[in-house]
């Protein structure tokens, strides 16, 4: 607090070194406060690039904690400041005091010597001189008088000292009041800010717990959805082999991928990837794992087949949300889910470049997108390593 070290710098009065011990106290707790200062201004402005931000509440956990640990500290000095401050007060109470009590005696002392010189009357120091019997007693009359005289100097001059000194050390006095009620003020806005923070913990904490607890429940939906999801092409494989078993004579169904399609087939819709296949670490430390890709798009745009086939199954399939399985031949099969609408019946052969659906939402946490999946075999790969151009 500069104003507070001002005030002690101002005293007028002979600076005594229990008041510079207290001065350089306070100059050294201001330099700890403004440390402080910069350290929670720090955090801050950390917290708000955070709220700006998908991140892990747990990070702004730990940023309320630094920054509630640092208004402690802050307390902590101010507490320290206002002992330092009530010490030079009292050092300058008492200063004033005891200038105080001596300007009272010596005006005491100056009043008794004009009351004997107007007893005396003017001509006192003349008759004293010329009533001398002798020259020595001339003289050690003339060095009395002249000693009187330098003495009632003297103390007048010291008179005039005290009333400047009591002046300034009043003056001070009114500024550390100041200093005294600015540091409360700082006291008292820190510890409100210690219990808005308090709070706002309180609050990111019950919040960190609700998204926790969100996050497990949508994963749970997805590894059930993922579970539901392979399920259906299993019993749609079970259904394909045991076609094949039964007509052991007819032809047999060459798979409409190639391995040498492979970065050679055309997006199902264009857009800028959502995630991609395979583990994900959130911003929240959760890890999703994608059997897919999520390719954003507007709400609407056609979606395409990639590759002939046979659609063999169209509906809602948990997070998938509304789902076209296309099975190219020999278990091959590509996915298209999150859809807002399906443009074929299961059963309908499929051309490439087919328009299968349109691009929905089915997971409110993510923004508008296509979720493609490439099966061969029924078993999930990437599918980015199959499409032209990969990103």
């Amino acid at each position: 607090m500069p104003l507070v070290v001002s005030l002690l710098l101002g005293s007028g009065v002979s600076a005594s070194l229990p008041a510079q011990g207290a001065e350089s106290r306070v100059r050294a707790q201001r330099d700890e406060l403004e440390r402080i200062r910069r350290e929670r201004a720090d955090l801050e402005r950390r917290m708000a690039n955070l709220q700006g931000n998908v991140h892990d509440l747990a990070e702004e956990l730990v940023n309320l904690d630094r920054q509630r640990t640092a208004t402690e500290r802050m307390l902590a000095a101010l507490d320290r400041q206002m002992t330092s401050i009530n010490g030079v007060v009292q050092e300058t109470t008492d200063r004033m005091t005891s200038a105080e009590s001596e300007l009272s005696q010596r005006r005491t002392t100056l009043q008794r010597r004009l009351v004997e010189i107007y007893k005396r009357g003017p001509l006192y120091p003349a008759e004293a001189m010329l009533t001398a019997r002798s020259f020595g007693e001339l003289v050690a009359r003339y060095k009395y008088l002249h000693e009187i005289a330098v003495h009632d100097r003297s103390l007048v001059k010291r008179l005039e000292t005290l009333r400047d000194d009591i002046g300034r050390q009043r003056t001070e006095l009114v500024k550390l009041r100041d200093a005294v009620a600015e540091n409360r003020g700082d006291k008292l806005r820190e510890e409100e800010r210690l219990a808005s923070l308090e709070r706002l913990r309180s609050t990111s904490l019950r919040q960190a717990k609700r998204s926790t607890q969100q996050i497990q429940d949508r994963l749970a939906q997805i590894r059930a959805s993922e579970a539901r999801l392979g399920s259906v092409l299993a019993a749609i494989e079970a259904q394909r082999v045991r076609t094949v078993a039964a007509r052991p004579n007819a032809p047999r169904a060459i798979s409409t991928l190639k391995i040498a399609d492979a970065g050679r087939l055309d997006w199902p819709v264009d857009g800028s990837l959502l995630y991609r296949f395979g583990r994900v670490i959130n911003p929240n430390n959760t890890t999703t794992r994608w059997n897919g890709m999520g390719i954003a798009a507007a709400i609407g745009t056609p979606v395409k087949a990639v590759a002939p086939g046979q659609v063999v199954s169209v509906g809602q399939l948990g997070t998938y949300g509304l789902t076209v399985i296309i099975q190219h031949g020999e278990g091959d099969y590509s996915i298209y889910a999150s859809l807002q609408g399906a443009a074929l019946r299961a059963g309908a052969g499929v051309k490439k470049g087919d328009v299968v659906g349109t691009v929905g939402i089915s997971d409110p946490e993510l923004a508008p997108h296509l979720h493609f999946e490439m099966r061969p075999k029924g078993r999930a790969v990437d599918p980015e390593r199959w499409l032209r151009g990969a990103r």
